[in-house]
């Protein structure tokens, strides 16, 4: 009895480790390296590493009339080891050390090695720090792995600029009610397209609204590019097939992830659920894009909702699922209740300037990345509904507020 169980846990062992290796993630091409110290010229892309507990600076010379993002993304390989808080903090200070706003935290918040971004940023606003032209330093420090794996990290930084309100002009309102449910489908439903999602931002498949088809493989992250344009609310869901039940028939704790970013990279909202191999949905509901969402909006994941252009969805699974997972990815991109229309603030970033370097496809029938019957990756869900612009979703855990939305950072 004992050599059976030994032997069908090796072969589970096996089936597991038998799994192929995610993709690493996938650097801009035009990323430039850097080093602790160094200057960052202008907007772009930018590599560097990290060590356990190190604190790298980048010296940024800023105007006295634009909005400057300087994100981070932290990237390890699939499969190597990570903790629940592993992860960067990030800072933009004045060259004594003055703080310009609220740091702000990126974590992995579970054992599974992902991509996660977010940013820093210095507006120019009446009455807020920071607003003088001259140098600054961005600051990426690493936390979190006292008792982790050591080892270097590469981190990719990305520089966006946009212009700030022109003389005079007054942005349209931030809108005050919106439906939180996806429209119903249409009577039929509509064919669903395979795709393949990408590594991380710079090779992220592009998508629009529809249904798309895909697999996840344990461990891996896969990213899809949204186009958004002013006034619109993107609603986002992820169906997952059913699929090889965890060891022991456990479930493993947000086993599956659904997670969007903004045009700039900064973190936008967040669905986790449990992975037990049974059929699940993940559903992400964003408020429609406006300028005014950056100060008028009353969460994290409103004023998120800041830019008009390319928006990222990250799906991840755990990396011990035994085996891949079917998914389907429903997207659905609607006007507001009151919509804004374009917004006469920033017509011409549109941010397809916003973005760090990185070329967006004009069209998707020009899409080259299709793979024939790919299904897509599952994502369990743990729905978190928030009807109102003053009720918070649960995008991390503990609730922590993330100072770059935060109205005064």
């Amino acid at each position: 009895m004992l050599r059976v169980a030994a032997g069908a846990l090796v072969a589970l062992v096996l089936g597991a480790a038998g799994s192929p290796v995610p993709p690493g993630y996938r650097t801009a091409p035009d990323a430039r390296p850097v080093r602790t110290g160094a200057v960052l010229p202008g907007p772009g892309t930018y590599t560097d590493g990290i060590e356990r507990g190190e604190t790298r600076s980048y010296r940024v010379r800023l105007d006295g009339a634009s909005n400057v993002f300087l994100s981070a993304v932290l990237a390890p390989e699939p499969g190597t080891a990570v903790d629940v808080v592993d992860g960067l903090s990030l800072s933009l200070r004045t060259p004594t050390g003055v703080p310009c706003g609220a740091a702000n935290d990126i974590r992995f918040y579970g054992d599974t090695a992902r991509p996660v971004a977010d940013y820093v940023s210095r507006r120019v606003e009446p009455g807020r720090d920071c607003q003088e032209p001259g140098e600054y330093v961005f600051v990426v420090e690493d936390v979190g792995r006292a008792q982790g794996a050591p080892g270097r990290r590469t981190v990719e930084l990305g520089y966006v600029v946009e212009p700030g309100p022109r003389p005079g002009a007054a942005p349209p309102p931030a809108p005050t009610a919106w439906s939180t449910r996806p429209p119903a489908p249409e009577a039929g439903g509509g064919q669903a397209h395979p795709a393949r999602g990408g590594t991380g931002f710079n090779d992220a498949a592009p998508v629009g609204a529809g249904t798309w088809r895909d697999e996840l493989r344990p461990g891996e992250s896969s990213f899809y590019r949204v186009p958004v344009a002013w006034g619109q609310q993107l609603f986002a869901q992820a169906r997952f097939a059913n699929a090889t039940p965890p060891p022991g028939r456990s479930a493993l704790p947000d086993g599956l992830r659904l997670a969007l970013y903004n045009p700039a990279r900064g973190a936008v909202d967040e669905r986790r659920a449990l992975y037990t191999g049974a059929p699940a949905t993940l559903l992400l509901a964003t408020a429609p894009a406006a300028y005014a969402n950056r100060t008028e909006g009353t969460t994290d994941a409103v004023s998120a909702m800041r830019f008009e252009g390319a928006y990222y969805l990250q799906l991840t699974l755990d990396r011990r699922a035994p085996a891949p997972v079917p998914l389907a990815l429903d997207l659905t991109l609607t006007p507001s209740a009151e919509p804004t229309g374009p917004d006469p603030t920033l017509r011409a970033v549109g941010i397809a300037g916003i973005t760090t370097g990185t070329v967006l496809v004009a069209g998707l029938g020009a899409w080259p990345v299709l793979v024939t019957g790919r299904r897509l990756p599952r994502r369990l869900t743990r729905r978190r509904p928030w009807s109102r612009p003053g009720k918070r979703p649960r995008g991390r855990p503990g609730g922590r507020p993330r100072g770059r939305h935060a109205a005064r950072s």
